[in-house]
């Protein structure tokens, strides 16, 4: 059974998570949580005590999600080219959000490279769960010499259309890339 505590706190991490991808970590303030989550300030504190604190609760939050997703299309999708290619669907499917924003991993981990490092650290476990897997899937391919490289360039290529699909505003950008780097996993 939830408590009232329990969604309290999920809707602040909820609304931070929206909140840190829409306008960036340094630019969202305590009161904008509070606001977005309709927890009045002053109870906010009961939960947080500190923004750093928030940005952990997002973090687990969105591995928790991220390896849910993961472990979804390990149960539901027959072989790794085929859980390669739904990888690759994120993009089309987030396509607005990607192409407003960025993409809510990537965005945040340069945001905190700048002068947070110990957090940068933290959202770069974002990362990491997905190169593992998707290091995993292509040994599983028979790449396993090469399933590092390949998984890394995967993150690359996807990360970089979704930082030029943003920076240009570009969908058709994203879509072309993206279908390019799905021929790409296709063939392999």
């Amino acid at each position: 059974m939830e408590t009232k505590g329990h969604s309290n706190r999920q809707k602040i991490v909820q609304a931070a998570s929206r909140l840190f991808y829409e306008h960036g970590y340094n630019q969202t303030s305590f009161s904008d949580i509070a606001q977005a989550a309709h927890i009045p300030k002053g109870n906010f504190y009961y939960y947080f005590k500190s923004k750093d604190q928030i940005l952990e609760a997002v973090v687990e939050n969105r591995l928790e999600d991220i390896r849910a997703m993961l472990e979804g299309w390990e149960r539901s999708i027959t072989g790794p080219r085929e859980r390669l290619l739904r990888c690759l669907d994120i993009l089309r499917n987030e396509e607005q959000a990607v192409v407003r924003y960025g993409c809510p991993m990537g965005t945040l981990t340069a945001e905190l490279g700048k002068d947070q490092p110990a957090l940068q650290g933290q959202a770069r476990e974002m990362f990491q769960v997905f190169f593992i897997w998707l290091t995993r899937q292509f040994e599983a391919l028979g790449h396993a010499g090469e399933a590092r490289e390949l998984a890394l360039h995967v993150l690359a290529r996807m990360q970089g259309i979704a930082a030029i699909a943003h920076a240009f505003a570009d969908l058709a950008f994203l879509r072309r890339e993206t279908a390019a780097l799905r021929d790409w996993t296709q063939n392999l």
